[in-house]
């Protein structure tokens, strides 16, 4: 059963470091609270900074939080506040991507009227190889799809919808 938007998940996390990027791992029982298996729009509170953020899927049934620019450091305990919520940041389009929307202005209007939740299962979709043949290949289907009409990729899992920096086959390298 879902859980409702408005609750709120507190924790003591670590930091750590997985593939050169510090993260904290949410313990299960807080992932458990979360409304879904995979990415969650939520206002996240780390050591007194608020920011609204994705909470990321490990694709193990669990979550993590990046801490991208954050001075915390390696192994550090911090106080952890997440309150799930609906509104979606945008997500950073990859400059082969965006100059590819760029070059369909067709698309554009569709683009803009979808959520940035399917924007991200956009760019997230594109980004989930390391294969440069795949990844452009993905980016002329992105394309095609959305000229046709499609809002979001097909048959993409979202549970294991993570950081392709981070992930392999779909799961969080282990720290």
């Amino acid at each position: 059963m879902a859980k409702a938007a408005s609750q709120v998940i507190e924790f003591t996390g670590s930091v750590v470091r997985v593939a050169g990027r510090l993260i904290i791992r949410l313990p299960q029982e807080a992932s458990v609270g979360l409304p879904s298996r995979g990415q969650v729009a939520a206002a996240v509170t780390v050591g007194g900074q608020t920011a609204v953020t994705v909470v990321e899927p490990d694709g193990r049934r669990g979550h993590w939080l990046a801490l991208d620019g954050s001075s915390l450091t390696e192994g550090a305990a911090v106080a952890v506040r997440i309150e799930p919520g609906t509104s979606w940041p945008e997500p950073i389009q990859p400059d082969d991507f965006a100059v590819a929307l760029t070059a369909a202005p067709d698309i554009g209007g569709l683009w803009d009227a979808i959520t940035p939740m399917a924007r991200w299962e956009w760019v997230r979709w594109i980004g989930a190889t390391k294969n440069p043949d795949t990844r452009q290949r993905r980016i002329e289907v992105a394309i095609d799809k959305l000229r046709a009409g499609k809002r979001r990729p097909c048959c993409f899992d979202l549970s294991s919808c993570t950081d392709p920096e981070l992930a392999r086959s779909g799961k969080l390298i282990e720290a």
